[in-house]
C-alpha cells in the first residue's frame, strides 16, 4: 500500500481580490453575523434608488446620507418627496417615489407602524394629540422637546418634559413607538 502526497499550491483571497458583484457597494456587504452595535441602525431603502436594500448607517445619519449610500437617487426619483435632512432611526423604511407617484405612500408609515401605534419621533401635533392624556399644550411641548434635543430613544425620555408625569407616560406607553 502506497501514500502518495503532494504539496498542493493553496490560494487565499484576501479581501481586495475578492470579486463582489458590482452593484453592492463592497463596504455595504454585512454578514447575517456582523456586529450591529449601539451607534449604528438598520435602514431599508426602497424605491427610486440605485442600489435597493437594508444599510447600516451611523445612528446619527440623515436620509440623505443614505440614500447617497444606496448609489442615490435614479433619473424617475421624485426627490422632492422625501426630507433628505431627517434623521434616520433604527428598522425606518425609506421610500423613494416616481415621479408622479402620489405622497400617500410616503406618508403612511412617517408617523405610524404597522400595529397602529404613533412613532413618537416623527409623529404630527394632531397625532400627538390623539394619545391618552395628551391635549394640544403637551403635545407642543413633546414636539419642541423633540426639535430642540432630537429623537426620544424610550419613553422614559419624555419624563423630561414639563406637565409629563410618570403617570402619562405610562398611559402611553403602549400607543407609542420609541424608537
Amino acid at each position: 500500500m502506497f501514500f502518495v502526497l503532494t504539496k498542493e499550491e493553496q490560494s487565499i483571497m484576501t479581501e481586495q481580490e475578492v470579486d463582489f458583484p458590482s452593484d453592492i457597494p463592497q463596504d455595504e456587504l454585512q454578514s447575517e453575523n456582523s456586529p450591529i452595535n449601539e451607534d449604528t441602525v438598520l435602514v431599508d431603502v426602497k424605491g427610486e434608488v440605485v442600489n435597493k436594500g437594508v444599510y447600516q448607517v451611523n445612528s446619527n445619519a440623515r436620509v440623505n446620507d443614505v440614500i447617497s449610500k444606496a448609489g442615490g437617487f435614479t433619473a424617475k426619483a421624485d426627490e422632492t418627496q422625501v426630507n433628505l435632512a431627517q434623521r434616520v432611526q433604527d428598522e425606518m423604511v425609506i421610500f423613494i417615489p416616481e415621479k408622479g407617484e402620489g405622497t400617500q405612500q410616503i406618508m403612511e408609515g412617517a408617523s405610524s407602524t404597522g400595529t397602529d401605534k404613533i412613532r413618537i419621533n416623527y409623529a404630527t401635533q394632531e397625532e400627538v394629540e390623539k394619545l391618552s392624556g395628551i391635549g394640544p399644550s403637551k403635545a407642543a411641548a413633546i414636539i419642541e422637546h423633540r426639535e430642540e434635543h432630537g429623537f426620544f430613544q424610550t419613553a422614559d425620555d419624555l419624563l423630561e418634559i414639563t406637565g409629563i408625569g410618570e403617570k402619562t407616560v405610562e398611559n402611553i406607553k403602549e400607543e407609542i413607538q420609541v424608537p
